[in-house]
């Protein structure tokens, strides 16, 4: 129950905020959520010098998410200049009180292109043709990703995917996580987008299940290297909130990419 009834909520909610919430609404509630996934990165690598510099820090890192709510790319990207600027800034300014300020300006700089930019494109997307349904797309692919890798990883795993990063992980499971991937998206996509194909669906999919490992196993490395099993308790059994938009954070901007240039 301890990962049911959270899980039961967090995809009401998602449903709610994709179908029944303005692109604004949407926006807001991302925008809390970024700040709680740059509160448990920054509480991960430990950089911040006392809790009035990260909430200054957060808040920075937080610009290009704010720069979001238009839905216009070229706001994001210069709300990512401004957040890089303004972390170069507060580095200057606070640079007596860090015991390592360079670990904080490498660290913070991370935080802004990993969790702000990358979820910035998740209201980015939503703002696109038919946003709410390829976000569900989206969210299918990589919770299929990671059902299909547990199960078939499981039963028939053995030869290791990443051991160092993560030894849970397999080659079959990844394998498994990437056709499950593909199957839910082309099923799902035949009522929420049949102009698409399932072929093209399926082949996207396959890519963003692809990508989606690698963000699973770019907070695995952070983990690991900070000694801490998960990012948060928000979610009850589910962790923090970057445990659960691990791979979400990586593969929005891709979709958005094929999506902008016409890909699909």
């Amino acid at each position: 129950m301890n990962r049911v009834i959270p899980g039961l909520f967090m995809v009401i909610l998602w449903l709610l905020l994709l179908f029944a919430a303005s692109p604004f609404l949407f926006w807001c509630a991302l925008t809390i959520g970024t700040a709680l996934a740059l509160h448990e990165f920054f509480r991960m690598v430990g950089k911040t010098p006392g809790t009035g510099i990260r909430v200054l820090t957060v808040l920075t890192c937080l610009i290009p998410m704010l720069a979001a709510a238009d839905g216009n790319p070229t706001e994001v990207l210069i709300g990512s200049y401004l957040a890089l600027l303004g972390l170069i800034l507060l580095t200057i300014f606070f640079y007596t009180r860090f015991t390592d300020a360079l670990a904080f300006l490498t660290h913070s700089g991370f935080a802004v292109f990993y969790v702000t930019l990358c979820s910035a494109f998740l209201v980015l997307l939503r703002y696109v043709e038919d946003g709410s349904c390829w976000l569900l797309v989206l969210t299918v692919i990589t919770a299929g990703s990671d059902t299909g890798a547990y199960y078939v990883g499981r039963t028939c795993g053995k030869k290791k995917l990443c051991p160092s990063i993560s030894p849970g992980k397999t080659i079959n499971g990844a394998i498994g996580g990437i056709l499950a991937a593909m199957f839910s998206a082309s099923l799902l996509g035949v009522f929420l987008l049949p102009e698409v194909g399932c072929l093209a669906l399926a082949l996207v999919a396959a890519l963003l299940a692809f990508v989606g490992i690698a963000g699973d196993l770019t907070e695995s490395i952070i983990k690991r290297g900070t000694g801490i099993k998960d990012s948060g308790t928000l979610l009850g059994g589910h962790g923090g909130i970057l445990d659960r938009i691990d791979s979400l954070l990586v593969t929005a901007p891709l979709l958005y990419l094929l999506i902008f240039s016409g890909v699909i």
